[in-house]
């Protein structure tokens, strides 16, 4: 099983500054990479200081000159915010940059709030439909001389240019129900999957989904799937209690981004009150503990050992958790130290 970073800028509050965490960014993808992780993972959101990643295609152009071996994924690009001659020619740029070392991950959305904003009136299944329609034209026009006349978009005879420098620029599909699996295998793309807080079932379920899809389609070479879950390796007990309490802290937030429900100032969401932040048993401490990759050097490695045992090829290191810097990256150097190494071979 292969290991990769999935990181973004993001923050709770205003207590730092855009630029501190773009820095802060940028020494976790280097470390990532010196470290010898197979690849780093940076998706988009827009409006949101929740997650700051307004084009992925930027700051993966910027570590192009700042890594040497590592991939570098868009994980994800939203495909209603896309025109599919955009993204063609953008990913293709960003793969000459690389050297050809661009993965393009392509979702949905998830977001109300971002759907408001850029798409008013979307909804979430007409979004998939999107992605269907997108995926089959980013791969005609980096073929060349592609015309489309589409549900959603419509354009004469076009070609990439720049084309990419790599023959086939991998596609990933951010999956979870069936349909959004046999769509990505029936279409030569990898998977990606997270369960986010929902524990061991929901990683086997998304398994099983993945397994599925592959087993109606014969006829197409197996895709990859990768597994993305928040991580955190701990220095002792201790640390792993309150590692617990801020990744359950990170999640009451992405709950309520998700919901859209709470007033937004300067692209902050209003803070949470302990009492509501307690009152949230699905997102407690004990949760997290309980589903998430939290504990040990030797606690994480025992459960990544059962995820490469149901198949997974590739796990990402998910390290946006509203921690401090200092707590990330010393979690990130325990992962690469102690956990890494067990899988070597």
């Amino acid at each position: 099983m292969k290991f990769s970073l999935f990181v973004h800028m993001e923050r709770l509050d205003a207590s730092q500054t855009h630029k501190q965490l773009y820095d802060e960014f940028v020494q976790l993808c280097e470390i990532a990479d010196q470290a010898g992780m197979a690849g780093i993972w940076t998706g988009e959101h827009h409006g949101m200081d929740f997650t700051i990643a307004p084009n992925p295609f930027v700051n993966l152009a910027d570590l192009a000159r700042r890594t040497k071996n590592a991939r570098l994924g868009v994980g994800t690009a939203i495909a209603p915010f896309w025109h599919p001659i955009k993204l063609a020619g953008e990913a293709a740029m960003t793969d000459i940059i690389s050297d050809g070392r661009l993965d393009l991950g392509i979702a949905r959305g998830a977001y109300n709030f971002e759907y408001e904003r850029l798409r008013p009136g979307l909804d979430a299944w007409t979004a998939g439909q999107m992605m269907r329609e997108l995926v089959p034209a980013v791969k005609g026009i980096w073929a060349g001389d592609y015309a489309h006349d589409g549900a959603f978009w419509t354009f004469p005879a076009t070609t990439s240019a720049p084309r990419p420098l790599q023959k086939d620029i991998p596609i990933w599909i951010a999956a979870r129900d069936p349909n959004s699996h046999e769509f990505a295998v029936s279409n030569g793309c990898n998977v990606q999957v997270t369960p986010l807080w929902n524990g061991f079932a929901e990683v086997e379920s998304l398994m099983d989904r993945f397994n599925a899809a592959c087993e109606k389609a014969p006829q197409v070479p197996r895709p990859t799937i990768m597994l993305l879950q928040h991580t955190y390796v701990a220095s002792d007990a201790a640390d792993v209690e309150l590692a617990a309490k801020e990744i359950s802290i990170y999640y009451n937030y992405f709950f309520a981004w998700f919901k859209n429900e709470r007033p937004i100032r300067q692209g902050l969401i209003e803070r949470l009150s302990e009492a509501e932040i307690a009152a949230n048993a699905n997102l407690s401490p004990e949760v997290m503990k309980a589903n998430l990759p939290i504990g040990t050097a030797d606690d994480v490695i025992s459960t990544l050992k059962t995820y490469e045992a149901l198949g997974y090829d590739e796990y990402s290191f998910w390290i946006d958790t509203g921690m401090s810097f200092e707590r990330k990256k010393a979690s990130l150097e325990r992962f690469i130290r102690d956990v890494m190494p067990a899988f070597e071979g």
